[in-house]
């Protein structure tokens, strides 16, 4: 006996439903992929520079980067003289701990002056305090600052202004991991929004 088409369309039904449920899954598991975050400061995972410091901060305690390890270190050099270049990078800084919310709870700020002939801790803890009371302040010798700034390969040097001088520096802020690692080079021309959204994605 052939079957009517009322026999058979409750198991074509069946049939598309089943093909449906299954594409709509795909649909959903494609969805859940995760595109690839793209960085906005520069890359430098697995840099061969970088990777250590220690010097006194403005209390003389010496600070290492070990013990940093948990948080997100921000990491950049001025002095306290600095025109426009140095206050614009510590008025963002504190801009990103605002950006941040909670997550500033695992965020170090630490500005090393490249100047220790002027910049004395007094006037260091005054200078950063405007812009973040949590911000760290290291200050070594000409020496130990040499050593720092080439273990960064940053440059910096005095320039000449009638009876006083200048500073010409890098003007990079670098942003370790929760490891310890360094993992980007932010330009000075980058805003807050991308401090933050970069090192929520290093959290994530």
């Amino acid at each position: 006996m052939k079957s009517s088409p009322m026999d058979i369309s409750p198991y074509r039904n069946r049939r598309t439903w089943l093909a449906m449920n299954c594409l709509s899954a795909l649909v959903l598991m494609g969805c859940e992929r995760r595109v690839p975050y793209s960085f906005k400061g520069l890359d430098l995972t697995g840099a061969k520079f970088g990777q250590s410091f220690s010097m006194t901060d403005i209390d003389g305690k010496t600070r290492t980067l070990s013990e940093f390890k948990g948080s997100i270190v921000m990491l950049f050099f001025g002095f306290t003289q600095c025109p426009d270049v140095c206050p614009t990078a510590l008025g963002r800084a504190a801009e990103v701990s605002r950006l941040l919310g909670e997550d500033a709870k695992k965020l170090r700020i630490i500005f090393v002056t490249i100047d220790p002939e002027r910049d004395t801790e007094t006037l260091l803890r005054d200078y950063v305090g405007a812009f973040d009371k949590k911000i760290i302040a290291l200050r070594g010798s000409a020496a130990a600052t040499a050593d720092f700034a080439k273990e960064f390969k940053v440059f910096y040097q005095k320039v000449a202004t009638g009876q006083s001088y200048t500073m010409d520096h890098t003007t990079l802020t670098y942003i370790f991991d929760t490891q310890g690692l360094l993992r980007l080079a932010m330009k000075h021309e980058q805003t807050a929004s991308d401090f933050s959204a970069d090192i929520k994605a290093l959290l994530a």
